[in-house]
């Protein structure tokens, strides 16, 4: 098996701003690896800000201990023991570039879709749809838009420039009480401020089905206090990324659910693994994507298909790209509104 990459950037219809960051592509390292019978598997590494993995820094780990580990291997044995889970421990976005190619060959090889491999009976998942952090009358316009298009669940990123609580109660007012909304503000707040926010919320009546991430990544005392002082579910983003992250957060009673991201927490194998020790803690799962191509977004799905089916999850970013990018792709999942369908195979067009 032989192993090349190389950077992608695609355009997106319109900035992506969040607390943290504003993006205006989608900025990835495609992962191929080629067997001998020139079966072609893909992958991406995500790069920037929100992984801290630059493209020399995913080259550098992809060139060095993960091709070591792969080339002249069989995808069957990587693929089976997760041999890549513990290879380049400081680059996850590289390893789960890596491991969903490898996981995407195995399953060409065998005849069937990665959704299959993994263990779903369902090839169909659905997303939310994700607002841009703006004023109240911008998000309340965009939302009702993307519920006329089908969504029946929204995220709303908040930020410290603008008055949250008057995005809810704009955005709700004009979706009504049936749309489910999700609330991320990517670290914005202080436990108190997050408290204040969400206690808000519950006197309005606006039906939050969870908070994310309200405080900083590494404050999970401050976020038990947050889940502790309010009755909407809280959800662990930023919080956990890897296995050790995650036990933290359980054992500190810190979230209702995690979000669980491939290029994060380092591919397949381990988000399997994580998946696991949450539904046994009796936590949810939300399976969430970075702002990523189709490539990675099929395969996340196919993992949400195969561990929480049930669920609407978060893996809008392909829709996020104009229609004639999003034609460059073709395979493994078909995006269409809040529907994804998952009975092909991930591929770019030459």
């Amino acid at each position: 098996m032989s192993l090349t990459t190389y950077p992608v950037s695609l355009p997106l219809l319109r900035p992506f701003v969040t607390a943290v960051r504003r993006a205006e592509t989608i900025d990835v390292m495609m992962v191929e690896v080629r067997d001998a019978a020139g079966r072609v598997g893909l992958g991406e590494a995500v790069t920037g800000v929100v992984t801290g993995e630059t493209a020399q820094s995913v080259r550098a780990a992809i060139d060095g201990p993960l091709a070591t580990r792969v080339v002249g291997r069989e995808p069957d044995d990587l693929c089976a023991a997760g041999q890549l889970r513990a290879v380049a421990p400081g680059a996850a976005a590289a390893r789960s570039g890596v491991d969903c190619a490898v996981h995407d060959l195995v399953a060409q090889a065998r005849g069937v879709t990665m959704a299959a491999l993994l263990g779903a009976t369902t090839h169909r998942v659905r997303t939310d749809m994700s607002l841009s952090a703006d004023e109240p009358a911008a998000m309340a316009s965009l939302a009702e838009g993307y519920v006329n298009q089908g969504f029946d669940t929204l995220k709303l990123k908040v930020d410290q420039h603008h008055d949250a609580l008057a995005v809810i109660s704009a955005v709700r007012a004009a979706v009504g009480p049936q749309v489910a909304l999700r609330v991320d503000a990517n670290q914005a707040w202080t436990p108190a401020q997050a408290i204040a926010f969400i206690r808000a919320c519950e006197d309005g009546g606006y039906a939050l089905e969870f908070v994310e991430q309200p405080v900083a990544a590494a404050d999970i005392t401050g976020l038990a206090a947050v889940r502790a002082a309010t009755s909407t579910p809280i959800m662990a983003d930023e919080s956990a990324k890897t296995a050790a992250d995650v036990a933290r957060v359980i054992e500190a009673g810190a979230a209702d659910l995690i979000s669980v991201k491939l290029a994060k927490c380092g591919g397949l194998a381990e988000a399997k693994a994580i998946i696991g020790r949450v539904h046994a803690a009796g936590l949810g799962v939300i399976i969430g994507c970075m702002m990523e191509s189709p490539v990675g977004v099929a395969a996340a799905a196919a993992l949400a298909a195969a561990t929480a089916p049930g669920q609407t999850h978060d893996l809008d970013a392909p829709l996020w790209l104009a229609p004639s990018v999003q034609a460059e792709f073709a395979g493994q999942a078909r995006f269409s509104g809040p529907n994804i369908d998952l009975d092909g195979r991930a591929c770019i067009q030459a």
